[in-house]
């Protein structure tokens, strides 16, 4: 009788024995060197193809499997830093395939999703800003790899979660630069089981009828009222943070303690706007959230 091995046990094992292979393994072969039953391993095999993992090549009568190119098992909570400077390594290069396959890679090695968001993700985003403001990319390359990030956290995002009804969380970039976090935040918060509405840049909006717009929108999503209802704005200037702050506050007033309002920016220190929580830090945004429901309860 063969061995079982649970799902991710067994691509770290599989990692291990393709990687030594030039001319990949056959089923049977795969199954002795792991002492798994041929049928059970033919159907670990699929599922692993499926998931993009592995893939096959039919010669004759027989399939042989190679792991698909990028392929890394991880060892988490250990390697965050080592998938870090691999996230940012690949992304200035510009290869989109090789991030994609590191947060896979990442995600079935058990990463935490906001772990992986918090410690991966955005001190790229940060990076890449540093970059552009020091003239080494220009416009059109810093747009690039924000493209190779967002599509990054859309992979993240279609994780399937268990969202909490009672948890709900509106999210809006007042720039163009913010958009990314917003997003990341999205990410982050979706793993943690927060029905997130996420309206990225809300620019364009800034404008005499954004606060009517705005409580059309809560009116729709929030119609119980049960639970918490939590707006976080991302911008790094104090007058368009000032603006959502004014449009937001007077319904935050009338709807009382189960709306908040986090506004998260670059801004002066001493800018003092009307909210429940101002930081320039993501991960507070997500922390003092997670805080405020618990509380709620």
């Amino acid at each position: 009788m063969g061995k079982s091995y649970h799902l991710d046990e067994l691509r770290e094992k599989l990692t291990e024995i393709l990687r030594e292979s030039k001319i990949g393994l056959s089923g049977v072969d795969i199954s002795k060197k792991l002492d798994v039953n041929r049928i059970t391993m033919a159907k670990y095999l699929k599922v692993l193809s499926a998931e993009g993992f592995l893939r096959q090549k039919n010669i004759g009568n027989t399939t042989l499997w190679f792991l698909e190119s990028g392929q890394e098992a991880f060892r988490f909570p250990n390697d965050y830093f080592k998938v870090a400077s691999q996230y940012l390594e690949s992304l200035l290069k510009g290869s989109e395939a090789e991030v994609s396959s590191l947060i896979k890679n990442s995600i079935h090695s058990e990463a935490s999703v906001p772990k992986l968001v918090n410690e991966v993700i955005i001190p790229s985003i940060s990076h890449i800003q540093v970059v552009f403001d020091q003239g080494k990319i220009g416009n059109s390359e810093k747009k690039f790899l924000e493209s190779i990030i967002s599509n990054s956290l859309q992979i993240l995002y279609q994780i399937p979660a268990e969202l909490n009804p009672k948890k709900k969380i509106i999210l809006l970039s007042g720039d163009l630069e913010n958009v990314l976090f917003s997003q990341a935040a999205a990410v982050s918060l979706r793993a943690k089981e927060w029905d997130v509405i996420n309206l990225g840049d809300m620019s364009s909006s800034i404008n005499v009828l954004f606060d009517l717009d705005f409580q059309k929108l809560v009116n729709k999503i929030w119609k119980q009222k049960s639970g918490v209802l939590i707006i976080v704005v991302f911008a790094n200037s104090k007058e368009r943070l000032t603006f959502f702050s004014d449009s937001i506050s007077p319904l935050r007033s009338k709807i009382g303690k189960k709306m908040n309002l986090i506004l998260c920016g670059q801004v002066e220190k001493k800018s003092k706007f009307d909210c429940d929580l101002q930081t320039e830090k993501f991960e507070e945004v997500i922390q003092w959230s997670e805080t405020k429901f618990e509380n709620s309860k």
